[in-house]
């Protein structure tokens, strides 16, 4: 028995990385996931990578910025296997630059996909829950940028901060139909970004973790699947940060 078992997900952002990681996890343990990504080819070599496993996974192209490609990704999950159990809204994007520097739009496009798309996310897979009668769970991908803040992204860190308030307002207006909403706040994760950094820079942050060590995007994970299945079935409107103890 799997503690995903019988139960249907959504992962946004799931061609690489975090997401991916995430949605392999739920399928390990039972779930049928809905990948979803606006990467049209690496979403399809994520989604034969796990049907090749043996897991039961489809993939729709779903712009998280955009309502109506939201809904039509929901309701492909609704309509395929009967509800909408597990939604992931992890997708997101990066327009890095020192605050006199960056664009007016270069902050909206961060804030629209980590924010509005976290936003649309929450509202409508909830919608579907409530019609569906059964609860849920909601799982907001945050940063631990939103808790400390990077320079150079105060779009991001701004984002991923407004994750968390989204993620405490949803889970009392869910709560009452049995939806729970809790968010997670990585800290420094392996990942293509974090193999791109200087290796003295990357050394001094790793230096600053209690755990002494990066973290892995199964460790990530992990955390999303306690969360999306019935051992967190008390928690809601928390954060779990995911970090080795850096910035406790």
């Amino acid at each position: 028995m799997g503690l995903l078992d019988g139960r249907n997900a959504i992962v946004t952002g799931s061609a690489r990385g975090l997401g991916l990681a995430m949605a392999e996890r739920f399928s390990e343990e039972g779930a049928h996931v809905v990948l979803s990504d606006v990467d049209i080819a690496g979403l399809e070599k994520a989604r034969a990578s796990l049907a090749a496993a043996g897991h039961t996974v489809s993939a729709v192209t779903a712009d998280v910025t955009d309502e109506k490609s939201m809904a039509a990704l929901i309701a492909h999950c609704a309509d395929a296997w009967g509800s909408l159990d597990v939604m992931v809204n992890n997708a997101g994007t990066t327009r890095d630059g020192v605050l006199r520097k960056m664009s007016t739009a270069d902050f909206r496009t961060v804030l629209e996909v980590h924010l509005v798309g976290g936003w649309l996310g929450t509202k409508l897979a909830s919608l579907q829950m409530r019609e569906h009668g059964t609860g849920g769970s909601i799982i907001n991908i945050s940063s631990i940028s939103g808790k400390v803040g990077n320079p150079g992204q105060t779009n991001y860190s701004a984002a991923k901060a407004g994750l968390i308030g989204l993620t405490k307002a949803a889970a009392k207006e869910g709560a009452r139909y049995g939806i729970r909403v809790n968010a997670i706040q990585p800290g420094l994760i392996h990942s293509a970004m974090t193999g791109q950094m200087p290796p003295e820079v990357l050394a001094q942050r790793i230096a600053e973790i209690p755990l002494g060590r990066m973290g892995e995007p199964r460790d990530v994970a992990n955390t999303a699947l306690f969360l999306a299945s019935d051992l967190a079935s008390y928690l809601t409107g928390i954060t779990i940060e995911v970090s080795g103890g850096r910035h406790i």
